[in-house]
């Protein structure tokens, strides 16, 4: 039998900070964690878990990644007013502070266009500090895959964000 209070308290923090790395906003994370848990709940029903740190940071970037795509679709604005939030300010200028808002943004934005097989790789390598081989175990594939993966994303989120600065899309 599975201790899940336990678990949640030694990766609650670690669930919680994958996510608000990707969404900055408490009420997005809240609802980020509360679905992860819930995820891991039904993978340990079908599965034994060998290594719930690491499944738990895939399922939180993915389900934050999902979030990022609902907040996007929503009729009104571009997402939450603290969208850059999670950007750390190792710079005292204000300007600099606005145009690492804006690019975290952008990029936030960017995410939910790319495949979601992508956007994982790409978070679980940029946010988390994964190994390819680490991301490969978390999705199921091969190191050279995990590397094409991030390939890809890098790629395409380059050519999407440079096409958002040029305000073609």
């Amino acid at each position: 039998m599975i201790d899940w209070q336990a678990i949640i308290e030694e990766h609650g923090p670690t669930v919680w900070q994958t996510a608000y790395r990707l969404l900055g906003n408490d009420a997005d994370v809240a609802d980020c964690f509360q679905e992860t848990f819930v995820s891991a709940l039904g993978v340990s029903r079908r599965q034994q878990v060998r290594n719930f740190p690491a499944l738990l940071t895939r399922l939180a970037t993915a389900r934050a990644i999902d979030q990022l795509r609902r907040r996007f679709r929503r009729p009104h604005g571009n997402g939450s007013p603290d969208d850059g939030s999670a950007v750390e300010d190792d710079s005292p200028c204000p300007a600099q502070q606005a145009q690492q808002r804006e690019s975290a943004a952008r990029v936030r934005q960017l995410l939910c266009q790319l495949p979601s097989q992508e956007a994982q790789a790409f978070c679980l390598r940029y946010l988390n500090d994964m190994s390819y081989r680490q991301i490969a175990d978390e999705l199921g594939i091969s190191t050279n895959a995990a590397g094409v993966l991030l390939h890809r994303a890098k790629a395409k989120l380059r050519e999407l964000f440079e096409l958002s600065a040029a305000g073609l899309k």
